[in-house]
């Protein structure tokens, strides 16, 4: 196949992928449709078979039988007292800090994210619990705002991932090495949140309310009791994958019933509770599962039309540097940000973007991090921010005054891509360290 005709095919499809998006027909299955449409144009292969095993293959990986699971704990827990009991266990700790009780959203939204896998789900847990508490005490409201959906983004970030996962599988990564890889970002990103909210609490004291009466250590540790069961819980899951001792599968089902230990133990746990769990993991499992295989039938029909070689050769012939190149797919990816959600975003780019970053010698473990990060920002850029409707919903206030809270959490995530870039050992030294 010829490049015009390479370039055809691939403009033909960008505006049926387009076309398809506007007119609201589900991301999996516009993905099928432009896949098959390309195939069918300028091809000669037999698109019924080419399909079906593609998304056979695609629909039994291993690696992506850990989603489900990992989905599952974290709907378990979500329907336990564990919002409430986060912000009673963590406030009495945060309460001699510059900005006091906001702490409480980084710290809670961290411990979520490690339950959660997802950011809207982590951000309406602890919003839940922490904005009504908030309000009371007379914090400023765009901090508590701001804090919330930025923090929220730390359930992309910290494992088990959600999305880690669907990118190990797309990029053909280990899952392990990736959960690995999110711990010193996780931690940098919460470190880069809070002495934000230090740095503004000193340059705006008024705005913060007085220090609740010092708390004895004994009654600290008995308000954080609850927390523990949980803490050791994550530590457990994740622990078992760092060590070796466990698969990520292995470790979501061990993480699957002592969820469920935890929820019988707080009396969390009932016939609907445990229905409402398993259904709403199901539809997430299976909306996820779908776009991923339809990702894969897209990968093979622009490998037979040679549109990433085609891209690659263009980014040579640019001469664009490997940092340059970041920063276009970094504009990109801000872009679409915009008219997706995350997962829809890596996979409807990894078929193409992926071999132009190997060309460029990026790597992928690495750029795993970096595109997570960007879709982090994402969450947070209207008119389709996830984290910004959930605030939306659960506060009452309009979108724009949720966005603009939202703004200086958006540009330390943009300063976390470029200490990530400028110092990439954040993401790998623990993978390396680990696989010694």
């Amino acid at each position: 196949m010829g490049e015009s005709t390479t370039l055809l095919a691939g403009l033909v499809m960008l505006v049926a992928l387009l076309l398809l998006l506007a007119s609201g027909l589900w991301v999996s299955l516009s993905l099928l449709a432009i896949s098959m449409l390309g195939l069918v144009l300028f091809t000669d292969t037999p698109v019924g078979s080419l399909v079906v095993s593609t998304i056979w293959d695609a629909s039994w990986s291993w690696a992506m039988t850990a989603l489900p699971l990992f989905i599952w704990m974290g709907e378990i827990l979500f329907r336990t007292r564990l919002s409430e009991d986060m912000f009673k266990g963590l406030a009495p700790w945060v309460n001699w800090m510059p900005g006091r009780l906001l702490h409480v959203n980084v710290l809670g939204c961290g411990m979520m994210a490690a339950v959660a896998g997802s950011s809207s789900v982590t951000c309406a847990t602890v919003a839940r619990m922490a904005l009504p508490e908030l309000k009371r005490r007379g914090y400023h409201e765009g901090m508590m705002l701001g804090t919330l959906a930025g923090s929220g983004t730390l359930g992309l970030m910290i494992p088990p991932s959600i999305i880690m996962i669907v990118y190990g599988v797309t990029a053909q990564q280990s899952v392990a090495r990736l959960f690995m890889a999110g711990i010193l970002p996780g931690m940098l990103l919460m470190a880069l949140f809070m002495g934000y909210v230090m740095l503004w609490s000193a340059l705006n004291p008024d705005e913060v309310p007085p220090r609740d009466p010092p708390m004895p250590f004994g009654a600290k540790l008995w308000n954080s009791r609850r927390l523990i069961p949980v803490v050791l819980l994550i530590v457990a899951v994740i622990g078992t994958i760092y060590g070796g001792v466990a698969t990520p599968t292995e470790a979501a089902t061990f993480g699957v019933l002592g969820a469920l230990v935890l929820a019988a133990a707080t009396g969390g746990l009932t016939l609907r509770s445990m229905g409402e769990s398993l259904l709403s993991a199901m539809k997430i499992s299976c909306m996820i599962s779908f776009i991923v295989a339809c990702a894969a039938v897209l990968s093979i029909t622009v490998g037979f039309l040679g549109i990433p070689q085609v891209l690659a050769a263009a980014v040579q012939a640019m001469e664009l540097s490997p940092m340059m190149l970041l920063v276009v797919l970094t504009v990109c990816f801000l872009v679409l940000g915009c008219f997706l959600e995350g997962i829809s975003i890596l996979v409807l780019s990894s078929a193409v973007v992926l071999p132009m970053v190997q060309a460029a010698g990026i790597d992928l473990l690495w750029f795993g991090i970096y595109i997570i990060i960007v879709i982090e920002i994402a969450q947070l850029t209207p008119p389709l921010g996830f984290n910004l409707f959930v605030l939306q919903s659960m506060t009452g206030r309009d979108i724009w005054r949720v966005t603009m809270a939202s703004l200086p959490f958006i540009g330390l995530l943009l300063l976390a891509v470029v200490l990530i870039t400028v110092f990439p050992e954040i993401v790998t030294a623990v993978p390396d360290m680990m696989m010694r």
